[in-house]
């Protein structure tokens, strides 16, 4: 009887490995875009839309300031701004420049002869306020020495305009200042103040906006006259007093018919100026210039107040010193997105890319069908070999062959679509052909040994006949 060749062992399907690899591969890619859309949208979102709170310091409810808040919010909200105003009020300006001055604001409007907080930036200047010399009839004042000789009242909005003249003419500190430079009584009429017995002049203090809807001077000029003189030491002033500016009344700013003045003259001012705290970012800085720059229609009050907006002064040399957002802006000097973020970009790239490689190969090892080496296919073909000399008929060799090039087969298509790596390729291919051979040999032993038990059989029947 011939021996029974043993059942060769169960391969390990190559094909159940092959497409678990490929799901995995598929949801590694799936969950890798879903994981950078997220990334992306999350970043745009931080970076281009993360919403900031400013924190606007002003006055009483209704103040210059308040109202002026009022519509840059209104503006922010307009045009979809990332920036977002709060607006806190305190008692009064002064209150409202102390708040500032706490950092509890981080913006605030000033008057250029109030006490300037030292960490103050100016973003725009968004008025001017210009100081009108005013004597009855045609009698000139002619320099300020003779003005100090007179009895003066003071047209302005609240004390500080009194006592900004009585600095501006140096007398805020003689015994008779508050006799010399007193506020006007309310709703005071120029007729009134020059009346026998009044004021030897009279100084207007008034924004340059609200100086050109004004009717009364061009009344006042056809009931009896008066002069307006030109303060013609306004250099000197500013110089001593770098809050004061130098300015111009045009002609016939105050008065169309007669033309009053009928020529340029030159005077004294102050800026109201929009400062923010010098740490605030360029970037916030700058996007709160655009807004106001680009809407001045928008921000102008109903009163002329902020209707003619200018930039705020860049020198370096200025009394408040422009931002630097506001100062990039005003020059044209702004940053693009690309220029302002491109080393962050390129370094967070470079990190994505580490963080991305570590989370990959992570997720591989966790996830990913290990392949099989090659080199282990080696034990079933040794096997086989194993078996070859208990092979006794052709035909169970043929079997052995079979199984041997069915091995072959799956190692083949296994190094090609990943499921078998190349490790103890070399092993493998030793293997192989050391059994093929084994094979060959003991197929030529069984022909040989067939053909002779044939002819030991005739003899043998021959001999019994």
């Amino acid at each position: 009887m011939g021996a029974e060749v043993p059942t060769p062992n169960a391969a390990t399907p190559r094909s159940q490995v092959v497409r678990t690899n490929r799901r995995q591969v598929l949801l590694f890619a799936a969950l890798t875009l879903l994981l950078t859309v997220i990334i992306v949208a999350w970043g745009g979102r931080t970076w281009l839309r993360n919403s900031e709170t400013v924190v606007f310091a002003v006055g009483d409810g209704n103040s210059l300031e308040a109202r002026f808040a009022a519509k840059l919010a209104a503006v922010l909200k307009s045009t979809n701004s990332r920036l977002r105003l709060k607006i806190v009020t305190n008692g009064d300006s002064a209150k409202a420049l102390a708040s500032f001055d706490r950092r509890q604001a981080n913006l605030a409007v000033l008057r250029t002869d109030a006490k300037v907080p030292p960490r103050a930036r100016a973003l725009a200047v968004l008025e001017h306020d210009l100081v009108l010399l005013i004597s009855p009839g045609g009698k000139k004042i002619k320099s300020l020495a003779e003005l100090r000789k007179k009895k003066i009242a003071v047209l302005a909005d609240g004390d500080s305009g009194t006592a900004f003249i009585r600095n501006a003419l140096e007398i805020s500190d003689s015994a008779d200042a508050n006799s010399k430079v007193q506020p006007a009584p309310p709703n005071s009429t120029l007729d009134r103040l020059f009346a026998p017995g009044g004021y030897g002049a009279v100084i207007a203090v008034a924004h340059a906006s609200t100086l050109v809807k004004d009717k009364r001077y061009e009344q006042y000029a056809k009931r009896g006259g008066f002069t307006i003189n030109a303060i013609d030491e306004g250099k000197a002033m500013a110089r001593r007093n770098p809050g004061i500016s130098e300015e111009t009344l045009t002609t016939a700013m105050l008065s169309s018919s007669p033309a009053i003045p009928d020529d340029d003259i030159d005077t004294i001012g102050l800026q109201w100026l929009l400062v923010a705290q010098s740490r605030m970012s360029t970037t916030t800085a700058g996007d709160l210039a655009r807004a106001i720059y680009e809407n001045k229609a928008e921000l102008a009050l109903d009163d002329g107040f902020a209707s003619r907006i200018e930039p705020a002064d860049t020198d370096k040399d200025a009394f408040i010193i422009a931002h630097q957002g506001a100062a990039e802006y005003i020059n044209d000097d702004t940053k693009s997105f690309m220029d302002r973020y491109s080393d962050a970009m390129y370094l967070g790239v470079g990190a994505l890319s580490i963080i991305g490689s570590i989370f990959a190969a992570i997720y591989t090892k966790i996830t990913r069908v290990a392949p099989e080496k090659a080199g282990e296919l080696a034990t079933a073909i040794l096997d086989i070999g194993e078996r070859i000399e208990h092979a006794d008929s052709l035909d169970s060799l043929e079997a052995l062959q079979d199984e041997l090039e069915a091995i072959l087969r799956g190692a083949v298509i296994g190094l090609r679509d990943g499921s078998i790596s190349t490790d103890g390729l070399e092993t493998f291919k030793l293997g192989y052909e050391f059994v093929r051979d084994e094979i060959g040999m003991r197929r030529d032993h069984l022909k040989r040994h067939a053909g002779h038990e044939d002819n030991v059989v005739v003899v043998k029947t021959a001999q019994s006949a």
